[in-house]
């Protein structure tokens, strides 16, 4: 199709330079009929009536295209014939159908320089990048590049590295499971594991500590559980921001007599309110109520409240014997007890409780709801995971529901929210750094090369070969991966000591902007274009949050007639490395989708007729050993697992800061500079502080500052942030990333995962005005 006019660019300022903040009220209910007016509003303003009515209605509805915003499961039988999506999914869309395009007179036009002033919000707004686009070294233009030209340029890179390990393939959660699939057989039969992913900055710390509870690092419920529930806990995540059709299925289990307890340390308009635009009595305001009880813990002390709420529960226990914990679940499916409750009877209530800032009577009532009831659900994501003792406190929520017997049966389980729309299903077929044995004797046996077997890198043990050269080549598909890491500016001169930077892209982002000595944008189809080459048109499956494989067909004229697949440009890389010597038919990957998934099915486990039950409207659930009371540990039952209790001490004038999403964001992609649910409008560089530390500090409302962190006598900074005054536990502050994603420190991560710990962060802050 033709491609229209590039726009104008606004004028490239200082970042720094801050804007007038425009403050209101903070919305007291998501979404409704504003969220229906922004979805349109934003859908409209990137393309015409048609195309973008034609996106929306084939959105997550089954034979159309899955989402690619957040991870939460399609329902199985109920979705909207009309709206199966939310608004940040619509906006997610809406980026995806823009009918603007970055051709080779754009970036003519614009150095890569100029291009790097511009806010993020602006950068991402250009456009669909159209064709394929190489900086050459010492260069201050991309220009373009022929498809070929492009291989041959990767491949020699790659053929002259000293050792396969010198390389980093990366993968963001948009990636099929086709391409990822494909992505890691190109790179370990290249000779690496090095294949870090999203994961490692969002779930690891869940994958970790559930596989060796439960075994298996995934979610154990299915959606309907939640409309089971007798208790939904959802703690540390806020799925207003981050997963707002999670709001309808809580209204559902509410309908159906389900108690919400919201654990946070701010203020989140989605665990207090949601207007369901499908609902009649829920669109009139009649019954928008969220949670029944809202606790607001310090930042990091949710570890301390997990054994509070242990150590009460056990309480009641002593009070009626039996009619608490689960003794013949425990006896039948655990080990760890007699160790764990040894452990328990240490602690004292009210000291937990004092650490987290709360009062007994507080949590008496969510103890409460839960003593005497089994169908119990966790809901937890990056509020839990980002800190140092996110395993372990991890293992302290599934204690919990493992007392209890609520894993295993209706109504009850694990749900680790899921972040992207397929960084579950990249990590099943394969997109791992530390491979399962099992998974690479199979490569062995169906292709015939012996895959490396020692563990790569990590996002972390990446970001570090790389700032010390040991790494020179690095290839993302898909991502932001330079606003998504922490440590901006150690991650800044780790990309640009790489000899060439790749990336797999729909639109500009910053990653472009800061590179390595030579680099390449490689234009890719999203999840709406339609995918027709070799004589065939084409389908992807992706994996939802709790286990189900679905198929996922564009339906839109791609915005330009110069873009690849995901898995075209794989194996056109891998045909350009390995030439004649590969053991793997990429053509026919290449040519016919269907081939991959019957590799999938044979080197994967689960996916037995794999291409049969994906066409089925629904797709299918994966294996899950937890949900049928199955655990895959070296005891082949749950573990109870006895951890220290971890606390961070802050000094005088310090405050810990978690980083957040603005409503108006999804991980690195800035929609708007509005956050109507925190009331702030026309500027990002904020800081939310409960008003207490404000007067501590000697702040007031918008005062700017500079924030401090300290790590290893290193000092970071992050410059001209405006005090905005918010209901937030005492000691806490948030603000956005990847504004301050400069403050975390590389080395500053999970125990046993090697996240980082982008949530505990202590801070110190100095008044510039």
């Amino acid at each position: 199709m033709k491609e229209p006019e590039n726009e104008q660019l606004p004028k490239a300022e200082n970042p720094l330079t801050l804007s007038e903040l425009k403050r209101s009220k903070p919305e007291s209910i998501a979404a409704g009929a504003e969220a229906v007016y922004e979805s349109i509003k934003q859908v409209l303003g990137e393309a015409n009536l048609v195309r973008g009515n034609v996106a929306l209605f084939k959105l997550n509805q089954k034979g159309g295209f899955d989402c690619p915003s957040c991870a939460w499961p399609d329902p199985d039988d109920d979705r909207s014939p009309i709206a199966e999506y939310c608004e940040s999914g619509a906006k997610a869309v809406a980026e995806e159908i823009t009918t603007k395009s970055l051709r080779a007179d754009f970036f003519a036009q614009n150095s890569v320089y100029d291009l790097s002033l511009l806010d993020d919000y602006h950068i991402g707004k250009a456009g669909r990048i159209a064709q394929p686009m190489y900086l050459p070294e010492g260069a201050t233009h991309y220009q373009p590049i022929t498809w070929p030209d492009a291989f041959k340029k990767i491949a020699q890179h790659l053929n002259k590295l000293a050792d396969p390990n010198e390389a980093v393939f990366y993968t963001s959660g948009r990636t099929s499971n086709e391409a990822a699939f494909v992505y890691q057989l190109f790179a370990r039969e290249y000779g690496t594991n090095n294949l870090p992913d999203c994961s490692n900055m969002c779930h690891e710390s869940t994958s970790v500590a559930l596989k060796k509870q439960c075994g298996l690092g995934k979610a154990s419920i299915k959606l309907d559980d939640l409309y089971q529930a007798d208790v939904i806990i959802i703690i540390g995540q806020n799925p207003g921001t981050n997963a707002p059709r999670m709001l309808s299925a809580l209204r559902k289990g509410r309908e159906n007599g389900a108690k919400i307890v919201a654990i946070n340390p701010m203020r989140e308009t989605g665990l207090i309110g949601f207007s369901d635009p499908q609902n009649v009595k829920s669109a009139l305001h009649i019954d928008t109520k969220v949670s029944d009880l809202y606790l607001k813990p310090r930042i990091n002390s949710d570890q301390a409240l997990l054994k509070a709420i242990t150590k009460m529960l056990w309480e009641e226990e002593q009070k009626v014997p039996g009619a608490v914990f689960d003794h013949q679940f425990i006896a039948e499916y655990t080990t760890g007890y007699t160790e764990l409750i040894a452990d328990v009877a240490n602690y004292n209530v009210d000291d937990l409780l004092a650490i987290c800032g709360l009062e007994r009577e507080e949590v008496q009532k969510l103890i409460n709801l839960i003593r005497y009831s089994s169908r119990i659900v966790f809901c937890w994501a990056m509020g839990i995971t980002q800190h140092k003792n996110a395993v372990n406190s991890i293992y302290d929520m599934v204690n919990i529901l493992l007392l209890k017997g609520s894993i295993g049966k209706p109504g009850a389980g694990t749900c680790p929210v899921r972040g992207h729309s397929n960084v579950q299903g990249d990590r099943t077929v394969g997109i791992w750094d530390k491979p399962a044995p099992e998974m690479l004797d199979k490569i062995k046996e169906v292709y015939g090369f012996e895959p490396p077997r020692e563990d790569g890198y990590d996002v972390v043990k990446a970001l570090k070969a790389m700032h010390e050269g040991k790494a020179k080549v690095f290839f993302a598909m898909g991502g932001n991966f330079l606003s998504a890491t922490p440590d901006t500016n150690y991650t800044a001169t780790a990309m640009r000591r790489c000899d060439l930077t790749v990336h797999v892209s729909t639109k500009l982002n910053r990653s472009h902007l800061v590179h390595g000595k030579e680099a390449l944008i490689l234009p890719c189809l999203s999840r709406s274009d339609k995918d027709i080459h070799d004589g065939k048109e084409h389908f992807v499956s992706t994996e939802g949050t709790t286990g189900v494989v679905q198929s996922s067909k564009g339906v839109l004229d791609p915005v330009s007639d110069d873009l690849l697949s995901e898995v075209q440009i794989l194996c056109g890389v891998a045909k350009a490395t390995f030439g004649e010597t590969s053991k793997v038919n990429w053509d026919n990957f290449e040519k016919n989708y269907d081939t991959i998934r019957d590799d999938i099915e044979k080197v994967v486990k689960g996916f037995d007729h794999y291409n049969e039950r994906v066409r089925v409207k629904g797709g299918f659930y994966l294996p899950n050993g937890p949900r049928e009371r199955k655990f895959d540990t070296e005891t082949g039952k749950a573990v109870l697992f006895v951890t220290p209790l971890e606390t961070q001490k802050l000094q005088p004038g310090e405050l810990l800061m978690m980083s957040i999403r603005s409503h108006n964001q999804f991980n690195t992609t800035i929609y708007g500079l509005k956050d109507r649910y925190r009331g702030v409008d026309n500027e990002r560089r904020v800081i939310f502080m409960n008003s207490a530390d404000m007067q501590k500090q000697g702040l007031a409302k918008d005062d700017v500052v500079d924030i401090y962190s300290y790590h290893n006598n290193e000092e970071r900074v992050a410059k001209q942030f405006i005090v905005v005054n918010y209901d937030i536990a005492e000691s806490s502050v948030a603000t956005y990333y990847p504004e301050t994603n400069v403050l975390i420190p590389v080395d500053f991560t999970a125990d046993g995962s090697n996240q980082p710990a982008s949530k505990s962060i202590i801070v110190k802050l100095n008044k510039t005005s």
